[in-house]
């Protein structure tokens, strides 16, 4: 398995790496661009937005739109990086949860976990 994530390593990294999804918010007037990671690429805001003086409203949008945006972009990083890493193994991977990584990890090795 090593081998087959060295030699596709570096066409894979370069296609993960240039992932950008945007999502629009439900009332179409927030649109959040993320990166590969869930970064913040681009925000727009329509104008419309100004006309509901509503701070928190504003922020709870962009808030929920970008998080749907970066996991899309988890997803897409994820189908990426699937004929070489089970999906499965990759979350955990990319969700920090260790415990499932070492546990893969020990069955692939022919250990108990």
């Amino acid at each position: 398995m090593f081998k087959r994530i060295q030699n596709a390593s570096a066409e894979l990294h370069a296609e993960a790496k240039a992932v950008q999804v945007t999502e629009t918010s439900r009332d179409g007037q927030v649109s959040v661009t993320v990166g590969a990671r869930g970064e913040l690429v681009r925000l727009d805001l329509d104008p419309r937005i100004y006309r509901r003086p509503d701070a928190r409203y504003l922020a709870d949008t962009i808030a929920e739109t970008a998080q749907r945006a970066a996991a899309r972009a988890q997803e897409r990083v994820t189908e990426i990086f699937e004929p070489v890493i089970p999906a499965e193994e990759f979350k955990a991977h990319l969700e920090g949860d260790l415990e499932a990584v070492m546990a893969r990890f020990a069955e692939r090795m022919g250990g108990a976990s």
